[in-house]
């Protein structure tokens, strides 16, 4: 009865393995890049950017994050429309490339197409968490 309980315990890790490896985005192969900031410590956009991936990983199934970028100059020239909008005291928007595989990901993106400068705007008040708002072209 032991043996058959050990053997029905590793089939459920098994699945259970199987099924956090496929059930949203592949985010094993993202390389982060975070170029000099006046504004922010690294620590500060690398917080913004484990928001980006987690939210990668729990919703873009069947893609593959396979860059992650802060380009100050980039950034700031859309903060603060961005703030703005969302009634927010900063703003932070990154730049990605992700792979998506024959499935089309969710289906509202293209199969086996490579999005490049795909935009992550994120928001918050001074010093607080970052609040993913809006991602897209």
């Amino acid at each position: 009865m032991l043996k058959k309980l050990v053997k029905y315990s590793w089939i459920s890790v098994l699945c259970l393995f199987l099924w956090a490896c496929t059930s949203g985005g592949n985010i094993s192969k993202v390389e982060k890049s975070i170029s000099p900031s006046t504004l922010y410590h690294e620590e500060e956009i690398d917080n913004a950017m484990d928001v980006v991936v987690q939210h990668f990983k729990s919703n873009f199934k069947g893609c593959t994050l396979t860059e992650l970028d802060y380009d100050e100059a980039f950034s700031v020239a859309q903060a603060d429309e961005w703030a703005k909008q969302y009634s927010a005291n900063q703003a932070i928007v990154l730049i990605s490339s992700f792979d998506v595989d024959e499935t089309g990901g969710d289906g509202s993106l293209n199969p086996n197409q490579t999005y490049d400068n795909w935009q992550w705007i994120l928001t918050r008040e001074q010093d607080g968490k970052w609040i993913l708002r809006t991602w897209g072209y």
